[in-house]
């Protein structure tokens, strides 16, 4: 058993820079699902990543293999996920910024 999470926390420090989101949560559900029984828990242990994370992979899984259609290619988030930058956000960002560095200049 602990053999197996020093395998895990070999091929998650290997593979860590190479995945982004989507593709780090899929790898972690297929991990989680080799496991068996506890399987979420020692993936999320060992990566750090958050149980509800490696479920969403679990589930996302799932949902390809009944012809669920996933993200299309090159995405990583559906289209309007994310951030929203920062003018949008906040829209007086700019006149505050203003404010603050008139009086110094």
């Amino acid at each position: 058993m602990t053999n197996d999470l020093g395998v895990l926390e070999k091929k998650y420090q290997a593979l860590q820079g190479c995945f982004d989101e989507a593709r780090l949560r899929l790898w972690a559900a297929v991990e989680a699902r080799s496991l068996g029984h506890g399987g979420v828990a020692r993936v999320a242990e060992v990566t750090g990543l958050s149980r509800r994370t490696v479920h969403r992979g679990v589930a996302a899984l799932a949902g390809t293999q009944r012809g669920v259609e996933a993200l299309p290619p090159k995405r990583v988030r559906r289209a309007g996920a994310g951030r929203k930058p920062l003018p949008v956000k906040a829209a007086k960002l700019r006149e505050d910024l203003e404010a603050l560095v008139e009086p110094l200049t």
